[in-house]
């Protein structure tokens, strides 16, 4: 089912790059001190979990993730994590590999079809807390993740709900779109960000000799295309970036999601192309797809500058509540 979004932007403030941007100057800044966590994966790595209070058996939880090289710092990520506690229920965010201030033990990382440690993650809430409803929320990166992890749950999944925001549901679309105008701006500081952090592991690791990539050869990548073609692929035992973004979007795994999703889509994302925007017959019974014609990447700011009105704070929780209450 595809709805209109009953989102209006705050007034002066339509543009795609302000409503992207300003949510990272306007954002509270949250002295909030969180419970961490730390699970030990099978394959000897680790991840890095952050509650809003410590965990009981009693009220719902729900599981945000981030995007690309978020963490629970991020505008987005700190804000729902406030507006989810505010409604009763605990919420925990997990950290992708590498994300959460500390390096990861293996030289591999995180990307967008990644779906084990999410399920390991869920899966041992779902047995610690067998009788807490569970619920998910992922932005951008980590609603594509998101959304074929519940697509592969299928009517077995434990989250009653998930929500996902941003997702990049076709990777070479917006792979694309980011070496476009002025969205190249995104991908020159996200690439930077990814670039930065495998040269500090290759401190520990030798990357030349496990993919063919020296410190010289990770400078000189420009583009996600180039970085994900490089390092991500065979880093996560894929063929090339072809084959990596073939398997790992989300779009062509919509039809086999069993249980409610609901994807919040901005029309005017500097991420996206229009293209990438699913149909009616690309969804399952179970997923809604609303779209806005305003918002940009994670923005969905309203009310106005001086009062801005974080809407996507109000809209997850409310749409989730139906679900998990």
């Amino acid at each position: 089912m595809i709805t209109q979004s009953q989102f209006r932007p705050a007034f002066g403030l339509a543009s795609p790059h302000l409503q992207t941007v300003l949510p990272l100057l306007l954002k509270n800044r949250s002295n909030k001190n969180y419970f961490q966590q730390t699970l030990e994966l099978d394959d000897g790595d680790f991840l890095d979990c952050s509650w809003t209070n410590e965990p009981v058996n009693e009220k719902p939880i729900v599981v945000v993730f981030h995007g690309l090289e978020g963490s629970v710092d991020s505008h987005y990520a700190s804000g729902i994590m406030q507006a989810l506690h505010e409604q009763g229920w605990q919420a925990v965010l997990m950290h992708f590999r590498g994300c959460s201030g500390r390096p990861n033990r293996l030289p591999r990382s995180y990307h967008s079809g990644e779906t084990g440690d999410a399920r390991f993650m869920i899966d041992a809430l779902k047995r610690k807390y067998p009788d807490t409803p569970l619920a998910a929320v992922g932005y951008s990166l980590g609603g594509n993740m998101l959304l074929k992890l519940q697509a592969e749950y299928a009517s077995a999944s434990p989250l009653k709900a998930v929500v996902s925001v941003c997702a990049p549901v076709q990777l070479d679309l917006c792979a694309q779109r980011l070496n476009q105008g002025f969205s190249r701006f995104y991908q020159r500081y996200l690439v930077g960000l990814l670039k930065q952090k495998m040269l500090d592991k290759a401190v520990r690791f030798d990357f030349e000799q496990l993919i063919g990539l020296n410190k010289t050869g990770i400078r000189q990548l420009k583009t996600f295309w180039q970085f994900d073609d490089l390092a991500t692929a065979p880093l996560h035992g894929f063929a090339g970036v072809d084959d990596y973004y073939a398997r790992s979007s989300a779009r062509q795994y919509l039809k086999e999601i069993k249980k409610p999703a609901l994807m919040i889509h901005a029309l005017d994302d500097p991420f996206m192309l229009p293209d990438i925007v699913p149909d009616e017959s690309d969804l399952s019974e179970s997923v809604e797809l609303e779209l806005s014609q305003y918002g940009g990447h994670v923005g969905f700011v309203a009310g106005s500058v001086r009062k801005p009105v974080f809407w996507l704070q109000k809209r997850i929780p409310e749409y989730l509540s139906g679900f998990i209450d």
